[in-house]
């Protein structure tokens, strides 16, 4: 797989790039914004598999790259930053992170999310077609929210709501089977297609982006140690 490593740290590049080329990425570094977005102009060689995204960038501010990689591409982005607090992490996966890592991080886990945003189908979006309009078969209503399955849209009041990947398949997971609650373990397996315990933080930030997008806190229930439901609305 070839991955778009995106550091301005020379050392810590040097460091990860031979990590990597040890579990079989073919790594690309790029040192600042302006190479990445130039990295990740259309040619004749593969394209990237993952992009690691530094936000300490000498050039441009990470989370602004990241929303103009998500405008050129679909690959995935996983985040890599000291920036700890969850208001950063819902912001990041609001422009299109696929994934957020924090500063230092152990090498086994950043493999893990590699390998587990990697597993997802690359071009999940369908393509726009006569039902892009109007709710098909596939659809499900939930008071105010619809969800349109096979177009992956959501509206809430007749309004889309823009969800990454992840937050719809999340979603549409627990919207599947409302009041019955879903187990961590079963949501991660399902949605990130793994059973590494680290994805539970992330489950946790794409539960809150999604409360936050919708406009709807009440939707998703927390259900202490156990994991999530969705309530229908009254």
């Amino acid at each position: 797989m070839r991955l778009l490593l995106v550091e301005d740290d020379d050392h810590v590049a040097a460091a990860l790039s031979a990590v990597l080329a040890r579990h079989g990425f073919d790594v690309t570094h790029a040192r600042s914004g302006e190479e990445a977005l130039h990295a990740l102009l259309p040619d004749e060689g593969a394209p990237f598999g993952v992009v690691l995204l530094d936000l300490g960038l000498p050039d441009q501010d990470g989370f602004e790259v990241c929303g103009k990689i998500r405008k050129r591409t679909a690959t995935p982005v996983i985040m890599v930053t000291a920036r700890s607090d969850t208001r950063s992490k819902i912001h990041g996966l609001n422009l299109g992170a696929d994934d957020y890592v924090v500063k230092p991080y152990d090498t086994g886990e950043l493999l893990a999310r590699i390998h587990a945003v990697a597993r997802r189908t690359p071009h999940s979006e369908s393509a726009p077609g006569p039902s892009q309009d109007a709710a098909g078969p596939h659809a499900l209503f939930l008071g105010p929210l619809t969800i349109e399955v096979p177009n992956r849209k959501v509206c809430v009041d007749g309004n889309a709501v823009p969800l990454t990947r992840k937050e719809f398949d999340l979603l549409a997971l627990l919207a599947q089977r409302p009041g019955v609650v879903f187990r961590r373990e079963q949501i991660i397996s399902e949605v990130w297609q793994t059973s590494w315990e680290g994805t539970g933080r992330t489950l946790e930030v794409h539960i809150a982006s999604l409360r936050s997008k919708l406009r709807m806190p009440a939707l998703i229930e927390t259900v202490r140690g156990v994991g999530y439901k969705i309530v229908l609305p009254v």
